[in-house]
């Protein structure tokens, strides 16, 4: 067979649009990334660096956090801060046009109170943009025996995508949020869920996630809630 240039664009094209990966969800091995849902990104107006959607699509996301816990999932937090006086971030940061205000924060940041995250979960202080980059969460997710993750949050096209890309190098299966990511520019958010769907991730919606989360997790028995072997149940929500 001879592959056309048509043909070549046409396929590529489909996996773009359509591309489905091909690997099951399984609740026991799957764990939920929460990126960067902090205020200074979340909470309006407080920041030069605020996103509007990512605020839209808080309490989508808020529902997909109670779901995973529901499911004996469980849910990781990052933090983009100013770790070890910046002296971990790297170098060519402060010359890019992310950097160009002088606003600072004014404390160690913080996820997004209305996010009702609970102290029983991990947060990953970040000094760049993918949660594996100078953290422990590569360690904290093998501890937990997860070789699968959720990857939400903000922005879709700097640390979500950024940590999906990391994850698929380390060897997860990434599942990647249409719906509970977001972006400053939201012409951006298609376009790298494309590259995504393409090469990297399974691209879901929230519903999506859920109902294979749901499908995945055994009956109850007796009235009582039956959890992954080797998970300890978790606390309620706050």
């Amino acid at each position: 067979m001879t592959y056309t240039e048509e043909w070549v664009t046409a396929r590529a094209r489909h996996a773009y649009e359509h591309g489905r990966a091909s690997f099951a969800i399984r609740p026991e091995r799957t764990a939920l990334l929460v990126i960067d849902m902090q205020d200074e990104f979340v909470r309006p107006g407080w920041s030069p660096y605020w996103v509007p959607a990512a605020t839209r699509m808080a309490p989508r996301l808020r529902r997909l956090v109670e779901d995973c816990r529901d499911a004996s999932v469980p849910v990781i937090w990052t933090i983009f801060d100013d770790t070890h006086l910046g002296l971990d971030r790297p170098h060519a940061l402060r010359f890019l046009p992310h950097a160009d205000t002088d606003w600072r924060r004014p404390g160690p940041a913080e996820v997004w109170g209305r996010m009702g995250r609970r102290p029983d979960e991990v947060v990953i202080r970040k000094p760049s943009y993918g949660a594996f980059y100078d953290t422990p969460l590569d360690t904290v997710l093998r501890n937990l025996g997860r070789d699968t993750v959720v990857v939400t949050g903000t922005l879709t096209n700097y640390c979500c995508g950024t940590t999906a890309r990391q994850a698929y190098e380390r060897g997860y299966q990434v599942v990647f949020g249409s719906d509970v990511t977001a972006t400053d520019d939201e012409s951006r958010q298609e376009p790298e869920l494309a590259v995504l769907r393409k090469g990297f991730a399974l691209v879901l919606t929230a519903e999506e996630i859920t109902d294979r989360l749901t499908a995945a997790v055994p009956a109850p028995h007796d009235g009582e809630p039956v959890r992954p072997k080797g998970h300890a149940p978790t606390t309620s929500p706050l």
